[in-house]
């Protein structure tokens, strides 16, 4: 339906949602719930490899939380919905590659959306912030993740005074992967969706896994639950078909067909 807030288009191993909500591609608690739906069938699904996820306009990727319909009577704590927020901040187990394109103002809950992916690609007009602090309320996923992604003081002055990044100091701190025209953002994140999806996914599920376990442990408990096959996507990638065919495709001088089993 031409109407829904989320809009979705899958090509092969590879789904591209888009954040559609006139006039600001802002997120309600509906949206949020639906995004989660369709980030857990996604994770779920195992023809699906990789996601992009970009904001439909020129103007907003998205700038996080509904102000109005929480005026409205939307509770900052209501129900968000299966991964919280967004759809994937929270998702359990979602261990495939997604691209965020930011294809304008990326700000507070949508900036810790394009935090939950794993790459970010922005157009030149892009810009970031975490405004939260203005309306008397606290950017709790980005608290979070963003010292620990870019140098602490400059996580701590977006924070606590909600300045604007343009894309340049975006790049230049490390959150941004690659700036690019708008008219060529979404052919490069269909691009790099494309690489992706012709990689192994149990391999990318393997890594996602580690990273995410690693971040709350020391180094060598991590390395000691890896080779003791501890986490599951290690267990399943050792025991699996495709770590014989990267084997095999390496010794025979060939590109490996992986089957992600």
């Amino acid at each position: 339906m031409t109407d829904q807030p989320i809009k979705t288009r899958r090509e092969g191993g590879i789904l591209e949602v888009t954040i559609d909500r006139p006039k600001a591609n802002a997120i309600d608690l509906v949206t949020s719930r639906i995004m989660g739906e369709i980030f857990r069938d996604f994770r779920d699904d195992e023809v699906l490899r990789v996601a992009i996820i970009t904001g439909a306009g020129e103007k907003f990727f998205c700038p996080g939380w509904d102000l109005k319909a929480a005026a409205a009577g939307d509770a900052v704590d209501g129900d968000y919905g299966v991964g919280g927020f967004g759809g994937m901040q929270e998702l359990r187990d979602l261990n495939k590659p997604i691209i965020s394109a930011v294809n304008g103002i990326c700000c507070g809950g949508g900036l810790e959306i394009a935090l939950s992916t794993d790459l970010i690609l922005a157009a030149e007009h892009a810009t970031f912030a975490l405004p939260e602090i203005r309306s008397g309320t606290v950017a709790d996923a980005a608290s979070i993740k963003l010292p620990k992604r870019i140098p602490y003081h400059i996580a701590m002055d977006m924070l606590l005074t909600g300045r604007w990044l343009d894309v340049q100091e975006a790049h230049r701190w490390g959150f941004v992967n690659e700036i690019l025209p708008a008219d060529r953002l979404m052919a490069r994140a269909w691009e790099l969706a494309r690489l992706l999806e012709s990689g192994p996914p149990l391999v990318y599920a393997a890594i996602k896994e580690v990273v995410r376990e690693a971040e709350g442990e020391k180094f060598q408990t991590t390395m000691n639950r890896i080779t003791r096959r501890q986490l599951k996507t290690i267990d399943v990638l050792y025991s699996s078909e495709d770590q014989l065919e990267g084997a095999r495709a390496f010794a025979e001088k060939r590109d490996p067909v992986w089957k992600g089993k």
